[in-house]
């Protein structure tokens, strides 16, 4: 039987489609949808469908589209965020973003490239967005210590015999700024050579290797994790200065947006500890690393669950391992461990 349609079908409530930027607008999205083929399931792909079609001058959601609102945010209410659910929704078979795989028109499967998993191809994306994530939360952390320093600079303090020194003088103060300026540098630099890499591999229309991948799952964490704690840490020592509006930590809460977007930091933790487990190199990292890889390669994956402190722990030996590899020397104190952190 010919192959000529496909349906997309959300098929509970949990299943609806959540967080989706520009449902409110957007004409065309690209649909991740597990695709079925005679009760066969191969995995996640991705599906090019019109959203919106025109009808007497007027845009419309497709037939078998729903969506509403996810509700009102404490930040960037500018940017609309929509649940979206598909009742049998027909698109046709050239709607299937299939560079990796496909299906052929016998209704059969093809993997374009053997051995590449589905989630892997539609992961290929995600390292852009990854890169760029890291790179715009290290400037909303300059950002926000510069302006913070500005005021700090000014704003003079009480002291016996008449002595006033700035608000930036402060051993707490000052030495977090310190801290967040050796930790943003390094990650400025670990970033650059992320993209820079990245850049080399799309121009030439190449994957990009696994080591490739791993750091920038890296950048995406630390970057972001770095600039949370951060700015917690720096709201805790300016004082009332932190709730003014305009200061920047009002639009603290963006890095939430960070944090979640192209892979949550915990989810990509766990790729990293299970990928080196995986690998099960003996002869690489510390003795440390080793010792844990050891013992979670033994593991069921109930006991995987209940090592939780390995599993993490490990994602961090992994993390910090990886940068020293790419800049040459380690991660400095600044630099958020999200695990060690909890």
């Amino acid at each position: 039987m010919l192959l000529s349609k496909f349906i997309l079908q959300t098929p509970s409530e949990g299943a609806k489609k959540n967080w989706i930027s520009q449902g409110f607008c957007a004409d065309k999205s690209v649909v991740v949808a597990d695709l079925h083929i005679g009760g066969t399931s191969h995995g996640p792909h991705a599906f090019l469908i019109d959203f919106r079609m025109t009808r007497n001058g007027t845009a419309e959601l497709v037939p078998g589209i729903s969506l509403a609102d996810m509700g009102r945010k404490t930040f960037a209410n500018d940017l609309d965020n929509a649940w979206i659910a598909f009742d049998r929704v027909r698109i046709p078979r050239s709607s299937l973003l299939d560079r990796f795989g496909g299906v052929d028109e016998n209704g059969q499967y093809v993997a374009k490239i053997k051995g590449m998993p589905a989630m892997a191809q539609i992961g290929q994306r995600l390292f852009t967005g990854r890169v760029a994530v890291a790179q715009a939360a290290v400037i909303f952390g300059r950002q926000l210590f510069a302006r913070t320093r500005a005021y700090a600079d000014k704003k003079l303090c009480w002291a016996p015999k008449g002595f006033r020194p700035p608000l930036s003088a402060l051993p707490q103060i000052s030495g977090l700024f310190n801290e967040a300026d050796e930790a943003l540098t390094y990650l400025e630099r670990y970033i650059a050579l992320c993209e820079e890499q990245l850049i080399v591999a799309l121009r030439a229309d190449q994957l990009p290797s696994p080591k490739l991948v791993d750091a920038i799952a890296v950048a995406k964490i630390r970057a972001t994790e770095t600039v949370v704690q951060l700015g917690f840490r720096l709201k805790q020592v300016v004082g009332s200065y932190a709730l003014m509006a305009e200061t920047g930590f009002e639009a603290l809460d963006g890095m939430q947006i960070a944090k979640f977007a192209e892979g949550e930091s915990f989810v990509l933790m766990q790729k990293l500890a299970r990928d080196r487990v995986r690998g099960a190199k003996p002869d690489i990292g510390s003795a440390e690393e080793q010792a844990v890889v050891a013992d979670l390669s033994k593991s069921s994956p109930a006991e995987w669950v209940a090592k939780a402190d390995f599993v993490y722990n490990l994602a961090e030996l992994v993390m910090d391992r990886t940068m020293q590899e790419w800049i040459g020397n380690a991660p400095p104190r600044g630099l958020a461990r999200p695990w060690a952190r909890l």
